[in-house]
């Protein structure tokens, strides 16, 4: 199953039981959600230790039982909804992170929530029933993401591209959400990654994204690196490139936040 799926597709998917996902901050969904769909936040599954917010939870066994509370199952496919226009990609975090424990059929909705009430999806309000708790096991792989010192590693060996999917001001260095310095990973280029999306949240045409990518340099086949703060933002462009068929790209899911916290001569920022 792709990483993205558009508005009908999901409705097929969603009619067929996929278990469903929701984003979108808490009082959105009370107000409005689809029927079963459960609230989540990407800081559930990750480490609440400054500098480290950014990287999931090292222990398999608790992310094993968090996910299994939100209905996770092994052959069962998620799918997960967001606010594209107003959010910061948090539906492409949990994509990537189930695709990284080793969940092959779980994806987010191109146009998000808004996209599925479009397309017809009834929708709720309030509490769900209780939950079926899920039986997934994480298998994890390190296809999708990489670590600080791998990076670091590859980057004084020139052996890849990096992308900053943060905001321009972000990239020039400022600092505001509590990174300790300021800047961007020496050779990294920007790609804000609203910019792979209209102004609804609808992702471009794939030939209009992979021209934007060319133009920087990079192809299909290029060894990848994206990473922003903590590797929400940047997780959202892995899953736009890995479902347009990008064979070698990777989340750095520590980002600024744990670069910026580590010594300066070893991990320098420009």
């Amino acid at each position: 199953m792709q990483w993205i799926v558009n508005a009908d597709e999901a409705k097929q998917l969603i009619s067929q039981g996929a278990t469903i996902l929701d984003t979108r901050n808490k009082l959105a969904w009370l107000i409005s959600h689809i029927p079963g769909a459960v609230h989540v936040t990407w800081q559930q599954f990750s480490n609440n230790q400054k500098p480290y917010r950014g990287k999931l939870l090292a222990d398999a066994n608790l992310l094993e039982q968090k996910l299994r509370q939100v209905g996770i199952f092994h052959s069962k496919p998620v799918i997960v909804l967001g606010n594209p226009p107003d959010n910061f990609g948090e539906e492409g975090r949990i994509v990537w992170m189930l695709r990284t424990l080793g969940h092959q059929s779980a994806a987010l909705v191109d146009g998000g929530y808004n996209a599925l009430v479009k397309a017809g999806v009834p929708t709720t309000r309030g509490l769900n029933q209780p939950l079926e708790i899920g039986d997934f096991v994480v298998n994890r792989t390190a296809l999708w993401e990489i670590q600080r010192d791998e990076l670091q590693v590859n980057l004084s060996e020139n052996k890849m591209a990096v992308i900053d999917t943060r905001q321009k001001r972000e990239y020039a260095g400022e600092t505001p959400y509590g990174e300790q310095r300021g800047g961007h990973i020496p050779g990294a280029v920007h790609f804000y990654f609203k910019d792979l999306m209209d102004t609804k949240g609808n992702l471009l045409k794939p030939e209009e994204i992979i021209a934007k990518l060319e133009t920087l340099g990079i192809q299909r086949d290029t060894p990848t690196v994206t990473y922003c703060t903590g590797g929400i933002r940047s997780a959202f462009f892995v899953a736009v490139l890995v479902n347009l068929g990008f064979s070698n790209v990777k989340n750095y899911a520590g980002s600024m936040w744990e670069w910026s916290a580590s010594p300066d001569e070893k991990y320098p920022l420009e």
